[in-house]
């Protein structure tokens, strides 16, 4: 197996596995925190890095019926949220393509500012 390549958002507020602390997302790419997962609160994000992804899952979940996929640290395998693929309800559209992370499972770190 070869090396794994890990990709870095930048961004002075960042968002890692709680696991292995590799990054994930920044605050930038944070649209909503009034979300819940199975493990309490978490987290809508449009763009989020170092994933792995799971088969195609339909699920039912409190606001109907979607399709997703769970999401992994591509570095430690740890569970960390999900993805919406497609939602069946018009209004629950603006999930599709973005991960949920929950936030028990990440943790919030400081970045560094760009020059």
């Amino acid at each position: 197996m070869g090396k794994m390549f890990l990709e870095h958002p930048g961004g002075t507020r960042l968002y890692s596995c709680a696991n292995c602390h590799t990054v994930l997302t920044n605050r930038a790419n944070l649209l909503s925190t009034r979300f819940t997962g199975s493990t309490g609160r978490a987290f809508l994000f449009k763009k989020v890095v170092n994933l792995a992804m799971s088969e195609k899952q339909d699920r039912v979940m409190l606001t109907g019926r979607h399709i997703v996929r769970d999401v992994s640290c591509k570095k430690c395998k740890s569970r960390v949220g999900w993805m919406y693929e497609f939602a069946t309800e018009e209004q629950q559209r603006y999930k599709e393509g973005k991960v949920i992370l929950e936030r028990a499972l990440i943790t919030e770190i400081n970045g560094i500012d760009e020059i």
